[in-house]
């Protein structure tokens, strides 16, 4: 009997609990979950006898340890600044760790300690950063192992509203972190490389320079800059690569109306407002605008933004509610980033019948016998329901899937990974394609150097 032990069991657990627990006695799998919600565990658990929940406090090294030598793999789904101290109580206990977080300098650092243990620290086994890795790898392997030289690549992906759940102006809904959203693109320019030269894309400018992506089957999206592509060159093996960038999707035309909230200053985090509490949507809108006694918020907004009467933009502002004054938002010393994100909450959250989406896309131009060829590489799947969400599922599967094959010995690699190895990535992707999950690779011929609309990098 294996004993897997899981620290946190929040969103994205869910659909990692289920496929274990749907192939616990298949692979002699006893499943511990800890949190401090034991009534969220049980839900989750649904009575299996292959499950137990715990309650205690996963952040104390002297409640954990205990825990963690009882294990042999353990997956902490904690906040990342926790990872750090769990895997240097898996080191010395020699058990190994999985994680969907992105790898810092210290965990890096503990690589020759885990080895020495003789024990894998998996990171980054999620959807991005995981199952873009794992895609793009792929990909890039077949071309190095044809003997082709990478030219571009590009990547792209978004946690969207499903199709049939889209029914509002912004064609977007919250499938995960609001607080992300807002404050997406802040604390640097975004980096990235293009034909050798060195670019970078201010805050302030970010939404403005985007790129359309047509997708198969479910239309245009449009890519704004994600904040440093150029770190994938060393994670990918790249980095003699002519052109390398990343970016998040959302669907046409939400780039530009996010982008007058940015230019007002409402997605701001690093002051708060005073009076805060007392402001409804009106007034925390008209708290950036010129003053002026005889015009009405509506028309300075116009004004302020350059935006004309017959322009579609203005429907998604009225949309969202900015312009009401019935009641308060109610956030004591909030910042401008907390008043916008309370209103967007309420109207950019999912029905309980909605469903989410990722969309993933990878673009890939190399040279082979003198020759330039393009690949494009596309993902779109949608989520079951509210509880097992895309987001749930292409976080949750890959976590759960690395699971088995570390226990069974697929994956025997030691030390502090991310899932770029063949030896990951080939048994893992296969897996997932089982639960729809899974790329449609194209040839493109002749290959673009650039998309017709991407002119603007």
């Amino acid at each position: 009997m294996k004993n897997i032990l899981i620290l946190g069991a929040g969103l994205s657990c869910s659909s990692l609990i289920r496929y274990l627990l749907q192939n616990a006695e298949k692979e002699q799998w006893f499943v511990r979950i800890v949190d401090q919600d034991k009534a969220a565990i049980e839900s989750k658990i649904n009575g299996s006898k292959h499950a137990e929940a715990l309650v205690f406090n996963a952040l104390d090294p002297e409640e954990r340890k205990p825990e963690i030598e009882k294990a042999d793999i353990v997956i902490s789904m904690l906040p990342a600044r926790f990872h750090v101290d769990v895997a240097k109580d898996c080191i010395a206990l020699k058990t190994n760790l999985i994680t969907p977080s992105y790898v810092s300098p210290e965990m890096k650092a503990l690589n020759e300690e885990a080895e020495k243990a003789g024990i894998v620290i998996m990171n980054e086994i999620g959807v991005d950063p995981g199952i873009d890795h794992m895609s793009a790898m792929r990909v890039i392997d077949d071309i190095r192992d044809a003997g082709g030289k990478m030219k571009i690549f590009e990547s792209f992906t978004g946690g969207l509203v499903a199709p049939e759940s889209d029914d509002n102006p912004w064609n977007y809904k919250f499938t995960w972190n609001p607080r992300n959203v807002v404050l997406a693109g802040q604390g640097g320019a975004a980096q990235f490389i293009q034909e050798g030269r060195y670019k970078y894309i201010p805050y302030t400018k970010l939404f403005r320079r985007t790129e359309i992506i047509d997708v198969e089957n479910y239309g245009r999206f449009e890519g704004y800059a994600n904040r440093n592509s150029l770190m994938y060159r060393e994670i990918y093996g790249l980095q003699d690569i002519p052109t390398i960038y990343r970016g998040t999707l959302r669907r046409v035309g939400f780039s530009r109306a996010w982008d007058v909230f940015v230019q007002l200053g409402a997605t701001d985090d690093s002051y708060t407002l005073e009076g805060s509490e007392n402001m409804t949507n009106r007034d925390f809108i008209n708290s950036f605008l010129p003053y002026n006694h005889s015009d009405s918020v509506e028309l300075k907004l116009r004004h302020y933004m350059k935006i004309d009467l017959d322009d579609s933009l203005w429907d998604k502002l009225v949309w969202l509610g900015i312009f009401d004054d019935k009641k308060k938002i109610g956030i004591k010393n909030a910042t401008p980033a907390q008043m916008m994100q309370k209103i967007l909450e309420e109207k950019w959250a999912l029905k309980p019948q909605d469903k989410d989406m990722i969309v993933m896309y990878h673009k890939f131009v190399y040279q082979l016998n003198g020759e330039l060829r393009e690949i494009t590489s596309e993902m779109v799947n949608i989520g079951e329901d509210q509880t097992f969400t895309s987001m749930s599922n292409t976080v949750g599967l890959p976590v759960g899937i690395c699971v088995k094959k570390i226990l069974n010995g697929t994956i025997q690699m030691k030390g502090v990974l991310i899932p770029t190895h063949k030896e990951i990535y080939n048994p893992i992707l296969k897996d997932l394609e089982e639960y729809g999950i899974e790329f449609k690779e194209k040839q493109i011929d002749p290959p673009r150097l650039y998309n017709e609309e991407e002119t603007w990098k």
